[in-house]
């Protein structure tokens, strides 16, 4: 904590009676579970924590805590063992509610406090004068009078019953006496509620007038005798020493041995789906709804958090012993027996594992009425797994086959579309198949269930469905991707592409149930046929187990999204990106055929030129790219040296071989290197992206899979956009074949060096933090810090070198890599490296710290939370363990900076759109954002991306180091960058 800022402690023990008694006796409608006090609370605090951040106080809180008793014995008890002993129990319906409101509490994301041995009064003091000597500022959220004691320049108190905030002249106003002679008055008064003695017949206007006249309470009783009043006189010499032990009971301790710091109390942003899950346990509708449009959360996706509840202590006056519900009628966001979140996912995902899959029960929808009873049974459970069936992979250019509906496990449907029998005729067109609705028909009542924000959708990698149902005019909203789930919770468990979390692997791994094969239906090689050609009962089998397993994995997944914490990485990070990526998607890229062409041909002169200075160096003419001919000629004939032998018995000529003799400076493995990125340049985009463009919308329209690496990066396919290099000239070349339309310009928004900056904030390295923060180059800070180099007048060679060890580092590269990349001895890379680390200790401490947390826990995390796991990292054998060491490191900067350009591509389309422009995200290229708008809304635009890039960890992570983020507009993307 430091000066300027606000610590706000809520004195939740008061809290809880004053809504326990504030309102009427109150009940979970599904189980009688007593949760008046809860609900009171809760709408206390929400109302406390709203208008404190939206500044309707007039104060922002940087810290918060909600404070509670332990229990009834304190030090105190040791003091008077009367203290408090004529408190009553508390009321029966009110027990169960404790643990309830700890954990509304945390719910809220704000810390709960509580410390055996000490009342909650105590802790509120240590925290007072710790924030005191902090600097900082401190609002006690009460109206005891206990708690006055403390009001001064720098704590005041805020009633939230009367709206009233309580200073020094307040207290003076109540009491007749300041805050500092208030433990005076108390020892005087006493406390019959706390059964403080005090001394007989002196009430608070009488002590006030004592200690205006005496000063304090030592002075009063050494002067008792003095006083005019016979019985006031004789009843303060005779109680002296109880007054004497009430001013003990009533001081407040400021010297407790906290077991939270005060710097752990720093009030983050509310976390809504945490907050809504608990909310839903609760049965809340009312404040569920206003969170939910407060945090702009998706009420209806959120699933009712797993509440431990004891049922012997929950039960309400009207149900008689033994009632309750049992083990079988378990709601979600309950456990009869005080299950927690990791039991119940555990016995959720065992119990779904147990249904038993029969695909005679499904059914086939073929008439309206039968549609609607479906969708109105979706509607009504307010979830339901969706599906669609097409004729091709390409979400752009399928035609919808068909949807499948599951609403429970074992109960689903498929609605068949256009399902076509016949070999057509000569155009190839063949009639539809009997008992299909018409198409128009069906997608209209389909459309109100898409749309209902009330109705979970479930599907799985829920993308493809959005952008099939798009272009039927199809909204689909509110929705839960199983693929993401699986991806979040298991991110390295699994293999490492999308088909580790697809659905056939993911319920073989969770359901123990092998899918129908899609060749099983449709062929596979030249006998294979489109989705529509299936039979309808066919379809139905394999369309409606898709359906049916999406819905069981999901209610198998879901709850390890709590038991595991990662609760807002799937919410914040994976869930909202998905509708942003479908939109970039659909919008596509306009590129230049003949910009194209002509590079295709001038690529393949190079090429050609190449192939003729291969032939000389080797002598003679082979096929360049048979990797048998080309290892034959560079160790059999011309007995290059590192050759080794693959399994088959050939040469291997990888492109770590053949870069490895080039930087020994072998001539020809340089030329074959070369020979091998540009003709795979050319085949890859030169020759290939036209075959890309979509015939309607005259743009490439790439597909990013959002759940293909282990560390949260996107990856694109059908073109793979995210491999052009941008440093050759050839890379660059291809890129300004990616054009605006006429009218329009590309803008590129680039993350300026984001990694290293991740890393200086991550490892804590005070002269990279230092240099990001001043705006001074970091390759050449780095070269000055290393070798002693003034970095004005810096030759481009020492910078260069600093560059290489700067990126590498992050990457864990060996002295053997290096030596490689900057064409020098190994021994000279090992002394870079080596002095790298002496210059920057930190680094090493990270990496250090960070293997030894993979090694003990099996993953790393991101600075927002996401786990990539390296389950290998414990290896014994050497080379895979180094390799999952290396990942390991890499992961939280690498993931960090995956994490960051997700929340701005969240954020950016609402911040666009709010000031009027009419920009298209169109490409994300690892740390770089392309958009398309109009020409004259570029100057608009521009600082608006900045900002939110730029902004875009906060409030979740206050960066040490600034993020900068260059941007400009041109015609083409290679000018823009």
């Amino acid at each position: 904590m430091k000066k300027g800022d606000h610590l706000f402690l809520v004195d939740g023990s008061a809290y809880i009676f004053r809504a326990y008694h504030a309102l009427p006796p109150l009940t979970r409608k599904s189980d009688g579970l007593p949760i008046g006090a809860v609900s009171g609370f809760c709408n206390m605090l929400w109302k406390l924590l709203r208008n404190a951040r939206d500044t309707e106080m007039g104060i922002t809180p940087t810290h918060f805590a909600v404070i509670f008793d332990y229990s009834s014995k304190t030090f105190r008890n040791d003091l008077y063992d009367e203290y408090k002993a004529n408190r009553s129990a508390p009321p029966d319906d009110l027990v169960p509610q404790f643990g309830l409101i700890r954990e509304a509490t945390r719910a809220f994301d704000v810390a709960c406090i509580e410390q055996e041995g000490f009342e909650a009064d105590d802790i509120i003091a240590t925290y007072c004068r710790l924030a005191c000597e902090a600097g900082g500022d401190t609002t006690v959220i009460s109206s005891d009078k206990d708690l006055m004691q403390l009001v001064g320049p720098t704590v005041g108190m805020y009633d939230p019953m009367k709206d009233k905030e309580i200073g020094v002249d307040e207290v003076i106003e109540k009491f007749g006496v300041p805050p500092e002679k208030m433990i005076d008055l108390q020892a005087l008064t006493g406390d019959s509620i706390d059964n403080v003695p005090g001394v007989p017949g002196i009430g608070p206007k009488t002590a006030a007038q004592l200690l205006e006249e005496f000063g304090d309470l030592d002075t009063l009783l050494a002067k008792a005798d003095t006083i005019k009043q016979k019985k006031r006189r004789e009843n303060l010499i005779e109680h002296a020493d109880n007054a004497r032990l009430s001013r003990e009971l009533v001081t407040l301790r400021d010297d407790v041995d906290l077991e939270l710091p005060l710097d752990a109390l720093t009030l983050d942003e509310l976390d809504g789906p945490k907050l809504i899950g608990f909310l839903k346990a609760m049965q809340f509708t009312s404040l569920t709804r206003r969170v939910a449009e407060q945090t702009e959360a998706d009420a209806a996706s959120i699933e009712a958090a797993e509440v431990p509840v004891e049922w012997e202590e929950a039960r309400g006056p009207d149900l008689d012993p033994g009632e309750g519900p049992s083990k079988d009628d378990v709601l979600p966001g309950s456990s009869a027996d005080g299950m927690t979140p990791q039991a119940f996912a555990e016995s959720r995902a065992a119990e779904i594992r147990d249904i038993a899959f029969d695909h005679e029960k499904y059914e086939t929808v073929g008439n309206i009425q039968h549609l609607r009873e479906w969708i109105a049974e979706a509607r009504e459970r307010g979830h339901v797994a969706f599906d669609t069936e097409t004729d091709s992979l390409d979400p752009m250019q399928a035609t919808l086959c068909g949807f499948s509906l599951a609403v429970e496990p074992g109960r689903a449907c498929y609605v068949p579309l256009c399902h076509r029998e016949g070999e057509g005729d000569l155009l190839g067109a063949s009639s539809l198949s009997d008992g299909q609705i018409p198409e128009k028909e069906a997608l209209d009542a389909l459309r109100d269930l898409l749309a209902d924000p009330a109705c979970l959708k479930i599907g799985q990698n829920i993308k493809f469905d959005m952008l099939v149902t798009a272009r039927y005019g199809l909204p689909l909203v509110n929705f839960d991707d199983t693929m993401l789930i699986s991806y979040v919770i298991e991110a390295g468990r699994t293999a490492g592409n999308q088909g580790g979390h697809g659905m056939d692997p993911l319920a073989d791994r969770w359901l123990g149930h092998k899918p129908i094969p899609y060749k099983e239906v449709c062929g596979s090689g030249k006998s294979a046929i489109t989705f529509d050609r299936v039979p309808i009962d066919k379809a139905t089998h394999y369309a409606a187990e898709d359906a049916d397993i999406t819905l069981r994995l999901w209610l198998a997944m879901k709850p390890r999204l709590v038991a595991e914490g990662v609760v807002s990485v799937y919410e914040r990070l994976e869930r909202p990106l998905v509708p942003v990526i479908a939109k970039m998607e659909e919008a596509g890229v306009s590129i230049d055929r003949q910009i194209l062409s002509r590079l295709s041909g001038e690529f393949g002169q190079q090429a050609a030129g190449i192939e003729a200075e291969i032939y000389e160096m080797a002598g003679e003419s082979f096929n360049i790219g048979s990797p048998k001919q080309l290892g034959d000629i560079l160790f059999g004939r011309m007995g290059l040296p590192g050759g080794s032998k693959t399994k088959t018995g050939q040469w291997s000529t990888s492109a770590r071989v053949l870069e490895d003799l080039a930087a020994e400076g072998h001539p020809l493995p340089r030329r074959i290197v070369d020979w091998r990125q540009l003709t795979k340049l050319k085949s890859t985009y030169t020759d290939a992206l036209p075959g890309y463009i979509h015939p309607e919308t005259r743009r490439v329209h790439t597909s990013y899979q959002m759940a293909a690496t282990t560390t949260g990066r996107l990856s694109s396919s059908e073109p793979n956009l995210q491999n052009i290099p941008i440093r050759t000239s050839e890379g660059r070349k291809i890129r300004t074949a990616f054009i605006a339309e006429p009218g329009n310009v590309l803008i590129s928004a680039d993350y300026s060096q984001i990694e290293l900056r991740i890393l200086a904030h991550i490892a804590d390295i005070p002269q990279l933090r230092q240099a990001f923060a001043d705006g001074i180059d970091i390759h050449a800070m780095t070269a000055s810090e290393m070798f002693g180099v003034p970095v004005e007048g810096m030759p481009s060679e020492v910078r260069r070198r600093a560059k290489a060890i700067n990126f590498g580092i992050i990457y864990g590269i060996s002295a053997f890599g290096l030596a490689n990349q900057l064409s020098i001895e190994r021994g000279e890379a090992g002394e870079y490296i080596k002095r790298y680390f002496e210059r920057f200790p930190g680094i090493r401490d990270y990496m250090d710290s960070t293997k030894a947390f993979a090694r003990e826990h099996g993953y790393v995390e991101t600075l927002f939370g996401r786990r990539a796991y390296y389950p290998d990292i414990r290896s014994s054998n050497h080379s895979v363990r180094a390799f999952n060491e290396r990942a390991a490191i890499n992961a939280p900067i690498q993931g960090s900076a995956a994490d960051i350009i997700r929340r701005a591509m969240i954020r950016m389309d609402g911040v666009l759109e709010e000031a009027k422009l009419d920009a298209k995200m169109l490409l994300q290229v690892h740390d770089e954002l392309i958009f398309e708008l109009p020409k004259d809304q570029a100057d608009a635009a521009i600082p608006l991306i900045q900002e939110v890039m730029e902004n875009a960890a906060m409030p979740a992570v206050d960066m040490a180091v600034p993020l900068q983020v260059d941007a400009q507009a041109a015609s083409n993307w290679d000018e823009a960058h």
